[in-house]
């Protein structure tokens, strides 16, 4: 039964899982934002999604990238090389980015009267982003349910994965990992510097996919 939305940036981990769940998958919503990556994402989003044919709605919010502070709205030389530590893991942060997406994502899905919203928020994203979080998750459920009418429900499934182990889902499966995008720098070759170039590396190895 196709019975959720999801949010899609065109990334890894929520490729993945438009794949892994494409059964149940009604539509995906894609939301550009200023950030260096968004274009490279956005058309990798596009290719899965008319891959599997699931709707792809797409949705800018400008107003991020022309009032928020974070340095992947501050132009590729803005953005930290190297794995995060102490002095560069908040540099990235875009302030309440999941929690803007999904508030919007809540409102189409009841649009659509479909019950579920999804979210490919993973382990490794909890040390850096608040608002991937298993806190911040059941919090935002807990206020999507309660402010919908017909009771839309956030599902997180890869909530306690590694990326390494998403990467295995994926291998699994068969997905074509060259129609996905990670680079903070938004280059159209991956830096492989940056953070996220290092953690796709990394989990690709690990489910024995060379990058």
């Amino acid at each position: 039964m196709k019975d959720s939305l999801i949010v899609l940036s065109g990334g890894m981990d929520s490729t993945t899982m438009l794949h892994e769940y494409s059964q149940r998958i009604a539509a995906a919503v894609n939301f550009s934002y200023g950030a260096n990556h968004n274009m490279p994402e956005r058309q990798c989003a596009r290719a899965n999604c008319q891959l599997l044919g699931i709707p792809l709605i797409e949705l800018d919010l400008p107003f991020i990238g022309q009032h928020f502070q974070s340095s992947l709205l501050s132009g590729p030389d803005a953005i930290p090389t190297g794995q995060y530590d102490d002095t560069n893991i908040h540099s990235t942060i875009v302030p309440f980015r999941n929690g803007i997406m999904l508030a919007i994502a809540a409102g189409l899905a009841e649009s659509r009267h479909l019950p579920y919203i999804m979210i490919a928020n993973h382990a490794g994203d909890h040390i850096i982003y608040p608002d991937c979080t298993p806190a911040f998750i059941q919090a935002m459920n807990s206020a999507i349910t309660a402010g919908t009418f017909d009771t839309v429900t956030l599902l997180a499934p890869y909530t306690h994965l590694t990326k390494a182990q998403i990467a295995c889902r994926g291998a699994a499966l068969g997905i074509d990992y060259s129609l996905t995008y990670s680079c903070y720098k938004g280059t159209p070759q991956p830096c492989g510097e940056c953070a996220t170039c290092i953690e796709r590396a990394q989990a690709l190895r690990a489910a024995g996919i060379e990058p």
